[in-house]
């Protein structure tokens, strides 16, 4: 007797209710609130004049490479100094996550040097530094060994010897200047001033919008994220920055899309006050992007001017008459921390989940295969009739599985491919939703119908052999956790 396609028609809507209740209802809720506007950010006052009063680039200077040893690894550094006679400021560059190697610093390096200011640039540490793994600490201790090293130069003033961090590298120099007072300047270009987590969530949030995402990408994403477990994405950089007692040089972009600008000057301004520290600047450049820059293009206008001003001009730039100003910022919504994921939902959970369903999905033909090596025969040749079709809807669901899988994957690389390079287009973020939502809503029918097919064999005498029960077990559970994933990670929820 065989199921009606009414009984499975309704036994589908029904699990598609249930898997979609089920993605609302478990945690972690994640809505970031609007950001609640603060009159200090509401209208800035513009740059002192001063600030970005033109400067003479052009001296001749001279480029010296050396190699620093920073105790478990070398560092290959480049040094360009002024040819001018006397001491001169010096500024370290401290990079941003990933590779960091030292020609991406290269132009505002040589500039600077131009403009009497002595610049040093290096690779980062490949040692004990990868995408999982980021020790901040271990990176102010290398920033350390490179300015003991640039201090020793006769043409260098120490007491105006300092590190510039950009995004990643901002976590790392309020360390380093926390930890030695031989640091004499702190500049932080885009800094978040909030957890790596928080910063990253934020800033794919701000593309997500962008790209018109539904909801329920967003939903993936966030949850997706939870799971992650690296043992830098909490880290919390206050204390540092309450420990930092030498002047401040902080800079943003408005047109920033990687970092909430806003709370992190706020961060910024209540951890140095903590610390009793009042040397800061910030000033807000407009139409700047992460990398000061306008699109990626040429440096924003008066990035290069402010820098030089303020570090030519310490200690008497250190204190200014107006703290904060530069072009308004607006920021719509908090950056607000991810929950962690409850444990059924970590990344270990998840883990058994896949490897489950894939040995699932694999352990009936190898169970076939076993016996057949064994020259035993199976009760599926008693069964020709009933046990072939069976075999193909279990084979088109382990397809359709890998096939979500990795769809999901692909889809999320594309996401962060899209926020890193600031590009993309909202038609190919719905078109990979539509695909994932197809496949997901595929796997529930198939499923639904491969049950109804075994009940349908059973009711006709059908008796499966062993690995037969099996593979009936491990396909058929392999795809329920599956969807039970889907669920959690909203591939079924409404709206769309």
């Amino acid at each position: 007797m065989q199921v009606g396609r009414g009984v499975l028609s309704v036994t589908a809507g029904l699990i598609l209710v249930g898997l979609a209740t089920l993605g609302y209802t478990l945690p972690p809720p994640f809505d970031p609130p609007p950001l609640t506007a603060d009159p200090v950010f509401q209208t800035l006052p513009v740059q002192p004049p001063a600030e970005v009063r033109p400067v003479a680039a052009t001296g001749q200077i001279t480029t010296q490479d050396i190699t620093v040893d920073v105790g478990d690894t070398t560092l290959e550094a480049t040094i360009r100094a002024p040819l001018t006679p006397g001491r001169h400021p010096a500024l370290i560059f401290v990079q941003g996550a990933g590779p960091g190697v030292q020609g991406e610093f290269t132009t505002q390096a040589e500039w600077l040097a131009r403009a009497g200011i002595v610049t040093l640039v290096y690779d980062k540490r490949t040692v004990r530094y990868d995408f999982r793994n980021r020790d901040f600490t271990l990176l102010a201790d290398d920033a350390l060994h490179i300015l003991a090293r640039l201090r020793m130069r006769a043409d260098v003033d120490p007491a105006r010897t300092g590190l510039w961090g950009v995004s990643e590298g901002s976590w790392v120099v309020p360390i380093a200047a926390a930890k030695s007072r031989d640091v004499g300047f702190a500049v932080l270009v885009s800094s978040p001033n909030v957890s790596p987590m928080r910063q990253v969530t934020w800033a794919m949030g701000e593309q997500l919008d962008r790209l018109h995402a539904p909801g329920g990408v967003r939903e993936l994403i966030t949850r997706a994220m939870s799971a992650v477990h690296m043992n830098f994405l909490r880290y919390d950089g206050l204390p540092a920055l309450r420990k930092v007692h030498q002047p401040v040089l902080a800079l943003y972009g408005t047109r920033d899309p990687s970092i909430p600008f806003v709370e992190s000057s706020q961060a910024l301004t209540r951890a140095l006050a903590e610390g009793r520290n009042s040397d800061y600047t910030i000033r807000y450049l407009d139409r700047a992007d992460h990398g000061m820059r306008i699109h990626g293009g040429p440096f924003a206008p008066g990035y290069l001017e402010t820098l030089a001003n303020w570090v030519k001009g310490l200690p008497g730039t250190a204190r200014p008459l107006t703290r904060i100003a530069g072009a308004t910022p607006v920021q719509r919504y908090e950056a607000s921390e991810v929950p962690t994921a409850p444990w059924y939902a970590g990344g270990t959970v998840l883990g058994l989940t896949l490897c489950l369903a894939a040995v699932g999905y694999v352990v009936g033909p190898v169970a076939e295969m076993v016996l057949r090596l064994r020259g035993r025969q199976l009760a599926a040749e008693a069964n020709a009739r009933i046990w072939p079709p069976i075999r193909r809807r279990f084979r088109r669901m382990a397809w359709t599985g890998a096939g979500l899988l990795a769809s999901v994957v692909a889809f999320i690389t594309l996401l962060v491919l899209f926020s890193v390079n600031q590009a993309g287009a909202w038609p190919a973020v719905l078109a990979g939703w539509l695909i994932i939502r197809i496949l997901a809503l595929l796997m529930l029918l198939q499923e639904v119908t491969a049950v109804g097919a075994v009940v349908s064999g059973l009711r006709e005498g059908w008796q499966p052999s062993r690995a037969q029960h099996v593979a009936i077990a491990g396909v058929l559970g392999g795809t329920a956790l599956l969807l039970v994933a889907a669920a959690y990670y909203s591939l079924f929820a409404f709206p769309w």
